[in-house]
């Protein structure tokens, strides 16, 4: 989802970066002209790490409501014993595994379920952690360029 939202955005900001050069090198004087193609660049190292952040922060809020509230497991106890209980390929030959018990169904059933639990846990917390990358490295470039800007500002 993150990114297909930067692959939507990277275009656009393309576009708004070459139209902005464009304009200052058409407004280029020779005092006016560098200071313009400087704030233009100052704006779009903010705009650009500003979306990278906001994006980070929807996918750590994303990771965490999986952490917080993980999907149930979808197969149901009536689908395991359909499906798991037939014959398999070992090679070229069909070997029959022998008819088990109702309890074991029911504690391999189980072991599935909590086996894919831990690993939705694991894959939420793998995309936390990438989510927080989003967040942590252009958090400081932002805060950066901002106090430079309110810097040349005054």
């Amino acid at each position: 989802m993150l990114s297909l939202l930067f692959l939507i955005l990277l275009p656009i900001a393309l576009f708004i970066i070459i139209a902005l050069v464009i304009a200052g090198v058409k407004a280029k004087t020779e005092e006016g002209g560098d200071e313009l193609i400087k704030k233009v660049y100052i704006y779009v190292v903010l705009f650009a790490t500003l979306m990278m952040t906001i994006g980070g922060s929807v996918g750590t809020f994303m990771a965490l409501a999986d952490l917080i509230s993980p999907q149930p497991y979808h197969q149901s106890y009536e689908d395991f014993l359909r499906w798991g209980n037939e014959k398999r390929y070992v090679g070229d030959e069909f070997i029959e595994e022998p008819k088990l018990t109702e309890e074991e169904l029911r504690a391999r059933y189980e072991a599935m379920v909590i086996h894919e639990q831990e690993r939705q846990m694991a894959r939420a917390k793998n995309s936390l952690i990438k989510s927080l990358g989003w967040i942590v490295i252009p958090l400081p470039i932002f805060l950066y360029f901002q106090r430079r800007l309110a810097q040349e500002k005054n």
